[in-house]
């Protein structure tokens, strides 16, 4: 059998790659020298924040994630150094023949879509052109020249989904409401979904109450939802995704297959089938293109049937660095130096929702190595780290904060994580342990890091053991991220900047941006969220304020004045570095009293 030569095109893109491999070492050293050669990134971003043994996918999330480059700069960086030809899916008419050059199996496999073909040529978009494997596998499957361009991810995974991975909810709805139609014109039940077996792995000849399941959770997924709502209604049911922190109605199954559908989810969740009129827990592992993912459900008895909750955790998000999570470059020196401290308590502030949870497994993520033995108690355990020992409340057997918490200090342990300061007695048992030389970790309820220590006193501990054993609050809210697909120059008026606090002929000749509304962010303008913090430090003289039980504001005031970026402040950095808009971070702080 011949040997085909490679083109010259071809060559460029093999050897290119083959250098950048060769320099960096993974993929993702492989696009970071890529991108520093374009001058997009500097050899110091490589350095600090990105690991060896990352793909080239997660470096290129985190840059576009956290401001520091666009998509559309990243794909012309690679375009032009690999020889690659970019093209924008959304121009592309699809025909069925064109669909037919790949097997769907495949495009679902290898995360790629055809752009054109001729009788020797397959020319694909691909999501990560450094992986040579996959233009290799598919000149094995298919027999043909497959060459690689250059396209959004987005605009990837959007056609993938539409044209391969089948129909969508409202699609799923029609078909199986005909289906439920011609049952009924058989004389079947009218509820001809009440005694289905829900049980089983689904399957494509499975009851559509199965399929509609399934498909609600992978639209979740695909729209980033963090929680999905099933709440019964008087005259049927609503189903609501929370994307970026609001509410999305999407469409809503027959009230006929209320039952059905509750059933599916608390079978999956190994819940109580039988128990309808209290409260129940529940959790159900998935793995969804390649994500393994934890879903925490909750369902409560309402006047209409159960209402359903479920919370989605995506494992790979407990594996995010403190740069993922929303620090800025200093705020990430300062928070490593207090994470690393010997002793203390550090704590995490702030409403529910507001990510701390997720900011508290970063820094313990960062800690982590074998010379450090690492125990949390949780309610309940939201993700698994490899090396923690992670204990999970049980009030059934008596198991709860101020038990667990006596029982790990018997453990030798190096670092504590408590789910949540929530009464006298775990405060007390957890600034006691850090005060014996361990270092705790705890989540707190309160408007700003400042306040944190008056609430431990309003609690009931003594100041004196608040001001000796606090290292360190974090306050932390999350904002929406501007969409980078519409991203766009804007001047703002006066008065806008005014309201933040700041004087708008400082910034008269500064950049700000807003998104415009697309599809891809649902014309809102936004896409993603990302935190702002609000670091307080503590020091001599900030504890002699707090045993002398000052003022929260006053204690602020100090902090501030001793270079404390309160949470507008750190808001309003995000806002000048074009990561969010000033409405949003208006939307999410209060008037700093300082």
């Amino acid at each position: 059998m011949a040997v085909r030569k490679p083109t010259p095109e071809e060559r460029r893109y093999f050897e290119k790659t083959a250098a950048t491999k060769a320099k960096g070492g993974g993929t993702g050293k492989t696009l970071a020298w890529l991108l520093e050669e374009a001058g997009l990134i500097s050899q110091d971003m490589i350095k600090d924040l990105i690991p060896e043994d990352e793909s080239a996918q997660t470096v290129k999330h985190a840059l576009v994630s956290q401001g520091l480059v666009r998509d559309d700069d990243i794909l012309d960086a690679l375009a032009a150094n690999l020889g690659l030809e970019k093209v924008n899916l959304r121009e592309i008419k699809p025909t069925p023949e064109l669909i037919e050059q790949i097997d769907p199996k495949h495009a679902i496999k290898y995360r790629v879509f055809p752009v054109r073909y001729d009788d020797e040529n397959l020319w694909v978009a691909v999501v990560d052109p450094l992986n040579i494997q996959v233009t290799d596998d598919l000149e094995r499957i298919y027999h043909k020249k497959v060459i690689p361009v250059i396209a959004s991810e987005d605009d990837i995974n959007r056609y993938i989904k539409h044209y391969y991975e089948g129909t969508d909810i409202a699609d799923l709805y029609a078909s199986a409401a005909d289906e439920a139609i011609q049952a009924e014109s058989r004389g079947e039940e009218e509820d001809a979904y009440a005694n289905i077996d829900l049980t089983g792995t689904p399957e494509a000849d499975q009851p559509p109450v199965v399929k509609y399941v399934d498909l609600i959770f992978k639209q979740a997924v695909h729209d980033r939802a963090s929680d999905i709502h099933i709440e019964p209604t008087k005259t049927g049911m609503c189903i609501r995704f929370r994307i970026d922190g609001v509410l999305h109605e999407v469409p809503a199954p027959p009230k006929r297959w209320q039952n059905a559908i509750i059933s599916r989810i608390k079978v999956l969740s190994g819940m109580d089938l039988a128990e309808k009129r209290v409260p129940l827990d529940g959790r159900i592992k998935l793995t969804i293109q390649g994500k393994k993912l934890d879903l925490r459900v909750s369902s409560m008895p309402t006047i209409f049937g159960e209402t359903i909750v479920m919370r989605i955790l995506d494992q790979a998000s407990v594996l995010m660095g403190l740069e993922d999570v929303g620090f800025l470059p200093d705020s990430v020196r300062l928070f490593k130096e207090l994470i690393r401290s010997p002793n203390g308590v550090i704590l995490l502030t702030g409403p529910t929702g507001s990510g701390k949870t997720t900011t508290l497994y970063a820094a313990l993520s960062t800690i982590n190595n074998p010379e450090t033995k690492i125990v949390t108690i949780e309610d309940p355990v939201e993700y698994m780290i490899d090396g923690i020992n992670q204990v999970q409340v049980n009030k059934e057997v008596g198991l709860d904060f101020a038990q667990g918490l006596r029982a790990i200090l018997r453990q030798s342990p190096d670092v504590i994580m408590v789910g949540e300061m929530r009464d006298l007695e775990p405060a007390e048992i957890g600034i006691r342990a850090a005060l014996t030389g361990h270092l705790v970790f705890s989540t707190l309820h309160t408007n700003d890091a400042p306040s944190a220590t008056t609430r431990l006193i309003d609690m009931g501990i003594k100041p004196f053991l608040v001001a000796s054993s606090i290292q360190a609050v974090v306050a932390q809210r999350l904002v929406r991220k501007i969409c980078h697909h519409c991203k766009i120059e804007y001047k703002p008026k006066p008065e806008e900047i005014a309201s933040v606090g700041y004087d708008p002929k400082e910034f008269a000749d500064r950049p700000f941006y807003r998104g415009a509304g697309c599809d891809r962010c649902n014309n809102s303008g936004y896409r993603g969220r990302t935190a702002i913090h609000e670091i307080f430090v503590n020091d001599p003289e900030l504890r002699q304020m707090i045993i002398r039980v000052e003022p929260a504001t006053k204690i602020k005031k100090r902090a501030v004045a001793k270079g404390m970026r309160t949470l507008r402040m750190d808001g309003w950095e995000k806002v000048l570095l074009g990561q969010t808009t000033i409405q949003e971070v208006l939307r999410v702080t209060v008037a700093d009293e300082v």
